[in-house]
């Protein structure tokens, strides 16, 4: 039976997004992420082809871009979230602060494990095989937080953000450093980093003034081609791409703050408005579709006998161990006391694969194991789902006890003249 004909791929391609979408509603009821879901479901696909025969297909390229697709619409779609106010300045602050010491800290610590742990790595491979391991991963973060409270959500959306963009810079200047005539440095990569930040700013502001003079309606996909094609052009150019449409979706959901003054007079904030309703709805959506099928094509991919070595075991062990050590440490010092759920809140996901299967030739060590990988991302979304599910628990006896004394007060009345005498 030929399952790779033009219908039955019609056929299958449906059914998985349907599923995804049940899954997502299932998600919202257990606190399970969908992502693991999506994984099981790639990994049954597995055994669904090996029985057709058809378990030789190379689904790597596929899965390289839709990540980079994922990770732009990911991206996108939390910066559009992103309100750029004077009273959100410290918990901009803090969020980055703490995603910017827990990706060092926790890449360091994984590095020490993988160099020791793993026979033949070098430092200079433990680094780069450490950092995607240390990324937290927002396409599993912002879905799950959306029944914590503001405070709280807002947090976990800014600081895997944070860590997405820097985790992925970091990589980048780490492979850099495997090509010496390629390495400019730390000053480079600054000088780099402030060049797209420029670029990132002017190519914002002329997208947003063309865009509300084009009348046609059909428009958004147009802009979509334009932000992958300026995301492709600075990768061939070596830039942070990443920045492009990080600061993109900042101007677009902050119009009336980067169009001030003489700027104010060039823009039509009704239509500019319309643009970002419209851009928030098909960036969700295509999220969501490219987010399912990664995550199928990486169950597919998967070699379920790697999870047997009792070294990937003892490795991931290590390795989540040193996550939330890290975690609580920082979260103590920067959050206080209050650090629950946070403090469970560190999945690895969409970010932690792509780049896996970024790392250089020259780089690759033959005896890591890839199930680590898949251990980790398990292993952290699992943590996170109890934590969640708990949270949840504690907040309803919370509110279930309020209740109980709120009716008992009510219950309670003074006593009367008459049973006074």
């Amino acid at each position: 039976m030929e399952i790779i004909s033009s219908y039955n791929l019609i056929i299958e391609v449906s059914i998985i997004i349907i599923l995804s979408f049940l899954f997502n509603g299932l998600s919202r009821k257990t606190n399970i992420p969908a992502v693991l879901m999506l994984i099981v479901l790639g990994v049954g696909l597995q055994y669904i082809l090996k029985y057709f025969n058809a378990e030789a297909l190379n689904f790597f390229p596929i899965l390289e871009v839709l990540g980079i697709v994922g990770l732009i619409m990911i991206v996108l779609e939390a910066a559009l979230e992103l309100e750029l106010k004077r009273e959100k300045l410290v918990p901009i602050l803090k969020s980055f602060t703490v995603a910017l010491t827990g990706l060092i800290l926790s890449t360091w610590a994984v590095v020490l494990i993988l160099y020791n742990f793993i026979p033949g790595m070098t430092m200079e491979s433990a680094w780069l095989y450490a950092t995607p391991l240390s990324i937290l991963s927002s396409a599993i973060i912002i879905p799950s937080v959306s029944g914590l409270n503001a405070g709280k959500k807002e947090f976990h959306i800014y600081e895997s953000t944070f860590s997405d963009i820097m985790g992925i810079m970091m990589f980048y200047f780490l492979t850099g450093k495997l090509n010496p005539a390629e390495d400019s440095g730390v000053t480079g990569f600054a000088g780099n980093i402030l060049l797209t930040i420029i670029i990132s700013l002017i190519a914002s502001y002329a997208i947003i003034l063309i865009f509300q003079r084009i009348k046609s309606k059909v428009k958004l996909f147009l802009l979509i081609a334009v932000l992958l094609l300026l995301y492709a052009l600075g990768k061939k150019m070596h830039l942070s791409s990443l920045i492009i449409i990080l600061i993109f979706g900042l101007v677009i959901a902050n119009m009336k703050l980067f169009f001030k003054g003489k700027l104010s007079k060039l823009i039509d904030f009704e239509k500019a408005h319309h643009i970002y309703n419209e851009l928030h709805t098909i960036t969700a959506e295509t999220a969501f579709v490219v987010r399912t099928f990664f995550f199928v094509i990486f169950g597919l991919s998967i070699a379920i006998s790697s999870l047997l070595s009792l070294n990937v075991t003892i490795v991931s062990f290590l390795i989540l161990i040193s996550i939330y050590t890290i975690r609580y440490v920082i979260l103590r010092i920067f959050a206080g006391k209050d650090i629950l759920p946070q403090l469970f809140v560190a999945p690895r996901g969409l970010i932690t694969v792509l780049l896996f299967y970024s790392i250089p030739s020259e780089a690759q060590i033959e005896d890591f194991e890839p199930g680590i990988l898949l251990c980790v991302i398990i292993g952290t979304s699992l943590i996170m789902t109890f934590a969640m599910i708990y949270d949840k628990y504690r907040n309803t006896m919370a509110i279930n006890i309020a209740l109980d004394r709120k009716v008992e007060s009510v219950k309670w009345k003074a006593p009367s003249i008459d049973d006074v005498k």
